[in-house]
């Protein structure tokens, strides 16, 4: 399974490994860029107070969206790039861009302002999971062109196939760990809040309807 490797010349004379260098930029670029557009998504939520607004409905969209790209992203992290990871990736990809128009009209539809800074935050959003494919795909052409026969003459094609250089213990435990801060606990937050000013509302509700049957049972006895 392996990858065309293509080599430049820098300007200092030096050899730069374009592939190891697109690869360095996955890791250490273009994922870890993915938390700052999140966690500015998830204040423009709390500033606009979604959980009496679009409430839980929109913020379990918002899981959705988070998992289309975090399950390729694990894949991609633990397994080698071949059709079958392809298909997951161009998949979540397709379904992410997909429910982001049904989190916008969701939140459009309800009482939330979607100001124009959140939907330039979206832009980035949007565009990243594409980024990232675009440059993945480049560096395994290879895997690209495999999938496109459907994986013919490859028995690896469509099962999931351990790293043969496994990313490092402290990378992953990094990335691990910025997910929990920047996106578990936020949007778990979230959709708690969310979660209990629907049980507040629904309790408000329940207790005005009390005080009504009570005043006409009275004006009936």
């Amino acid at each position: 399974m392996g990858r065309d490797r293509a080599a430049g010349t820098a300007a200092t004379g030096t050899t730069v490994d374009v592939g190891d260098a697109t690869a360095r930029y996955l890791l250490y670029g273009l994922l870890p860029s993915w938390f700052v557009p999140g966690l500015a998504d998830w204040a423009m939520h709390r500033r606009t107070r979604i959980e009496d607004t679009a409430g839980t409905k929109e913020s379990l969209i918002h899981t959705l969206m988070m998992a289309e790209v975090g399950v390729p992203i694990a894949f991609t992290l633990r397994y080698e790039v071949n059709p079958l990871l392809l298909s997951v990736q161009l998949a979540g990809a397709a379904a992410h861009e997909a429910t982001a128009l049904w989190d916008v009209r969701t939140a459009v539809r309800s009482e939330r302002e979607v100001k124009p800074i959140e939907q330039h935050i979206h832009s980035f959003l949007e565009a990243l999971p594409f980024g990232a494919l675009s440059a993945l795909m480049c560096l395994h052409a290879d895997q690209v062109k495999s999938l496109l026969r459907g994986g013919q003459g490859d028995p690896d094609a469509w099962r999931l196939v351990a790293r043969r250089r496994p990313l490092s213990p402290g990378y992953l435990a990094g990335i691990a760990a910025a997910v929990g801060a920047c996106v578990a606990l936020p949007y778990g937050e979230e959709l708690l809040r969310c979660l209990r000013a629907a049980r507040a509302r629904k309790q408000g509700k329940r207790g005005k309807q009390l005080v009504g049957d009570d005043w006409a049972r009275r004006q009936a006895a």
